[in-house]
């Protein structure tokens, strides 16, 4: 898998769980363990792919 491949996948991931992340929020008894582990994900998600981005430029 190329570089650009996988950032893409990367972003891809990261939309999705900012999607779900948003659709947990709407709802009445939203599940607060499940939204702290969402975000850390998309974090991991988020930092991984600047990493490669810096990587990338360098």
């Amino acid at each position: 898998m190329s570089l650009e491949n996988h950032l893409q996948e990367l972003s891809a991931r990261h939309q999705k769980l900012d999607e779900a992340l948003q659709e947990e929020q709407k709802r009445p008894s939203s599940d607060t363990l499940k939204m702290t582990r969402m975000k850390r994900e998309k974090l991991r998600l988020k930092e991984e792919i600047k990493s490669l981005r810096g990587d990338a430029t360098h």
